[in-house]
């Protein structure tokens, strides 16, 4: 008898907050969001995504509470002595899922930190699963090991960028093309209704006002369809 499986998860929002003082000075605040996944039909999956969230979590909490709230302190000390300003520390961590259906759960991080410069910084990690099992699908499970996947995602990328630049020609640094290819990482993209979504971290291909770069690919022009429920 086939085991039942989830359709879809129930994903609940949880929050951390944290403000961190020095001298009744406000030095660093750490404000997360983080999916809790409930699955009804697998428990033994729901257990595997919900540590792997919250190992995710910790990861960056721990970073923030010491490495960043040293950091601050150090800056708050300097610019005290050298009769400077200081800017509170930010560090943030929030979730999008962008996919919770046909036994598919798709999310990224956006991991936000602000040092007291002209601006923050953010970078972005995904992960994309199976609900059957509770299994991480790479990029090339997509392709059933199809040996030039990659080279059939960066074409499609580098013919939407063409495009792009034409309406606005700032977009991209002018080296564009060759970064597409330098920077691909098979690890950066989530799955979307119809297609997949690859990004880019900032200033890889183009300079820090175009934020965060997304291609999204519809599964059609990749010549693959979703993996859905597979049996």
């Amino acid at each position: 008898m086939q085991r039942p499986t989830n359709k879809n998860a129930d994903v609940y929002n949880r929050d951390i907050h944290k403000t961190f003082t020095y001298n009744s000075i406000d030095m660093l605040t750490i404000d997360i969001s983080y999916p809790q996944i409930r699955l009804n039909q697998n428990l033994t999956a729901q257990k595997h995504m919900n540590t792997y969230y919250q190992q995710q979590v910790n990861q960056f909490y721990e970073y923030a509470s010491i490495d960043l709230r040293q950091a601050a302190l150090e800056s708050y000390q300097y610019r005290l002595m050298n009769n400077f300003p200081f800017l509170k520390y930010e560090a943030v961590m929030k979730y999008t899922v962008t996919l919770n259906a046909n036994c598919l759960l798709s999310t990224y991080f956006d991991q936000y930190e602000f040092t007291g410069g002209a601006h923050g910084n953010t970078v972005r990690s995904s992960s994309n699963w199976t609900l059957k099992d509770g299994y991480i699908i790479s990029m090339k499970d997509l392709f059933h090991n199809h040996q030039d996947y990659k080279q059939l995602i960066i074409n499609q990328i580098r013919s939407l960028a063409d495009q792009q630049i034409q309406q606005n020609p700032t977009i991209y640094f002018s080296t564009y093309q060759e970064l597409i290819i330098q920077n691909f990482n098979p690890e950066n993209f989530y799955l979307i209704p119809d297609g997949i979504a690859v990004y880019y971290q900032q200033y890889e291909i183009g300079p820090y006002a175009s934020g965060i770069i997304v291609f999204d690919i519809p599964y059609q022009k990749l010549g693959i369809t979703s993996p859905g429920c597979l049996p």
